[in-house]
């Protein structure tokens, strides 16, 4: 790398951020830059030849488009504009945007109005009927005038997958199932898995970023291969939290105190997701409230057990989670959180797994 006219010695601490225009590229902390009109190169040029590497190419300022600032949207709007990206958005409430940099984003009245301005729109909604009318509607994306890619952040399902697919493929637009694991602190830094299923070429464009939210996983080009790693992803990590509870209720109904059975759990070949994380952070203060609904929870892996059946592989114990999820909905709420598993146990055992 060179540079024709190198101008001064700038010292960058942020992770991850970028400069726009002809001058960008990607950082690390701690390290020296010099910069030039049309280029940027570290002291330590080995360094950013790495990154740019890992990489593939420099991500360009862009405008994006996203549509649904839930508690997974609004932090990665955030991933987005922290990297220099202008970002239309909308929701079903205005006041969702109120926190996000005023600077960088812009509300649109309509999924269509986000698709008049963007080249690429994500979505994350919250169920697939939602994510088909928002993208295939009267009003939605879709019927944008400059959207060319539309890419989904939601659990929306392989069969709904391919039905969006199909229907904006006949509007030469492309699709991208791009569903994504890792919570609200997960979207907040930056360290999602960030599942996805496009056309190759499709997904080296938008890799970049997608980058800005964390891994990405290529899953291949048919529509709803990366929904159904989702599907499993999240069966899975409701059914530890069942399982967990009923190992943990027995331990505290024998005198065991449940900090410590969850701290042997962790050490041996039983840890888990919901031990190592959802039971310190949720059950154990007795909070609930690790920030994932019941009614979503519910509808992943029941989603999940149907799709299995679909292709003929049984699912004996999600078909159990399954049931779980739909007394914990009835008896707790759609809105309590997938924890209140936990609250059930407690209550058949007599037992609350308190620290």
């Amino acid at each position: 790398m060179a540079c024709n006219e190198l101008a001064s010695l700038v010292h960058i601490d942020a992770v991850d951020k970028r400069l726009a225009g002809p001058r960008q590229s990607c950082y690390a902390p701690g390290e020296h830059y010099r910069t030039g009109p049309n280029c940027l190169i570290s002291t330590n040029s080995k360094l950013i030849e790495s990154i740019i590497e890992s990489r593939g190419k420099v991500v360009q300022r862009q405008t994006l488009g996203f549509i649904g600032l839930g508690r997974m949207g609004a932090p990665m709007v955030r991933r987005l504009t922290e990297a220099g990206h202008h970002v239309f958005v909308h929701d079903t409430r205005p006041d969702a945007a109120k926190e996000l940099t005023a600077e960088l984003t812009t509300f649109a009245s309509s999924p269509k109005a986000v698709g008049d301005a963007a080249d690429i729109v994500f979505c994350s909604l919250p169920t697939p009927p939602i994510v088909r009318e928002v993208v295939l509607g009267a009003d939605g994306i879709a019927a944008g005038s400059k959207v060319k890619t539309v890419i989904d952040l939601s659990t929306t399902g392989p069969s709904m997958a391919k039905t969006i697919s199909a229907g904006l493929a006949s509007k030469n637009i492309a699709w991208a199932d791009a569903p994504i694991s890792g919570g609200i602190a997960g979207a907040r830094n930056g360290t999602l898995a960030v599942m996805i299923s496009c056309p190759k070429q499709t997904y080296e464009e938008i890799d970049p970023v997608l980058a800005n939210f964390g891994r990405r996983f290529y899953c291949g080009e048919a529509p709803g291969s990366a929904q159904v790693a989702k599907l499993g992803n999240n069966m899975i990590a409701a059914g530890v939290i069942l399982l967990s509870a009923e190992a943990l209720a027995m331990g505290v109904k024998a005198g065991l105190d449940p900090t410590v059975m969850c701290d042997i759990i962790n050490a041996s070949s039983g840890r888990n997701s919901a031990t190592q994380d959802k039971f310190p952070r949720a059950v154990l203060p007795g909070t609930f409230d690790f920030g994932f609904s019941t009614a979503l929870s519910y509808k992943d892996v029941r989603m999940c057990v149907d799709e299995s059946e679909n292709l003929g592989v049984p699912m004996v114990g999600g078909s159990l989670v399954r049931q779980m999820l739909a007394a914990t909905n009835a008896r707790f709420g759609p809105d309590s959180d997938f924890t209140s598993m936990v609250r059930i146990i407690e209550e058949w055992a007599g037992v609350e797994i308190r620290a």
